[in-house]
């Protein structure tokens, strides 16, 4: 290894500790096993590394920043998560630098590289690219080499990326949504939203058929609805498309998320068509919107606190070479309102 590409980072992971423990060697800050001192004292010597005067005056290498990158905060479902990452982060010691990519591929490399390249001491991503149904090959080449200097945690999948995940139950979420449905006398139950080629409304789609059969029910293709974006004019859009193809309405329709939702009802409304009454909503996320549209939304929701939580113990944990747990489940609940009836 060159000379000059030395640091505390390729110190501690060729060490195999965290680089908080190569600083406490080389400041003499706190105590260190005799191993772990004696692995970092012998590659300090055979690097000859020199930390610059900015290293020195570190009692701790850490910046106490951790990175965190989300797809569009505009959405209430991304700002609740933030907000809470950002609690827990507070509350440990730390502060969040947030980036934003709105749905942009090249913002969202960019501002992973610019999170690097400051030195935070991790990078929590939510949503983006991490929602894909397959990995883009470069962007887990770029994520990996990132890897190798700090941790980073996402909310999805990368295939071959070394990170940690935290992730909603996407198939348990479904489950429940789709049994409180079939339980009210639903049988005509439409799925409404989302692309194929994201990861969780696919796992959505799945679950959806796999509790149909369960329950004997008629799995209709034609009651499982694409929508080009996620937000309330995708809802509405895609319903529209939908009806103008002359397809009987179903008993229920579940949402992808609660911006679908909100545009789905729209759309039934101008129909003249009644939520409940000619036909029950439900959808995901449980953000405010569901309780501040009329009627309330019945959607299935995360405790978002827990959520946070976890993402941020995550990457603490990983920070100082903890060795978390490298995936995670959160669990989904659903919250009954206004916009579903009982046969």
């Amino acid at each position: 290894m060159e000379k000059d590409n030395i640091n505390i980072y390729t110190i501690a992971k060729e060490a195999g500790v965290s680089p908080a423990t190569v600083s406490r060697v080389l400041t003499g800050s706190a105590r260190v096993s005799e191993g772990k001192r004696n692995k970092v004292e012998a590659l300090i010597e055979q690097y000859d590394f020199k930390p610059n005067a900015l290293a020195r005056g570190l009692s701790n290498i850490e910046t106490k920043i951790i990175g965190i990158l989300v797809s569009d905060i505009r959405n209430p479902f991304y700002a609740t998560m933030v907000v809470e990452c950002e609690r827990y982060a507070n509350a440990n010691g730390y502060m969040l630098m947030l980036c934003n990519s709105l749905g942009s591929n090249s913002m969202e490399q960019s501002h992973i590289d610019k999170l690097a390249s400051r030195q935070v001491d991790a990078i929590i991503q939510i949503g983006g690219k991490v929602d894909e149904l397959v990995s883009d090959e470069k962007y887990v080449e770029m994520i990996n080499r990132i890897a190798n200097k700090m941790p980073i945690i996402i909310t999805g999948k990368l295939d071959g990326a070394d990170c940690y995940q935290v992730n909603i139950d996407e198939g348990q979420s479904m489950e429940i949504v789709l049994e409180y449905l079939i339980q009210n006398g639903h049988q005509e139950i439409a799925l409404v939203g989302g692309r194929a080629d994201v990861k969780s409304t696919m796992d959505k789609r799945f679950r959806y058929r796999q509790i149909m059969r369960k329950y004997g029910l008629t799995i209709r293709e034609e009651y499982i609805i694409s929508g080009k974006t996620y937000d309330i004019e995708g809802g509405y859009e895609a319903m529209k498309e939908w009806m103008s193809k002359g397809f009987p309405i179903p008993s229920a329709i579940i949402a992808i998320n609660d911006f679908t939702a909100v545009g789905i009802m729209r759309f039934l409304k101008e129909q003249g068509l009644s939520v409940p009454e000619n036909v029950s909503i439900a959808s995901f996320d449980n953000t405010y919107m569901a309780e501040g549209y009329e009627p309330s939304l019945t959607s299935v929701g995360y405790d978002y606190k827990t959520f946070g939580e976890s993402l941020i113990k995550t990457a603490i944990a990983a920070i100082h070479n903890e060795e978390p747990a490298r995936a995670q489940l959160i669990k989904s609940h659903l919250y009954v309102r206004e916009s579903c009836r009982k046969f």
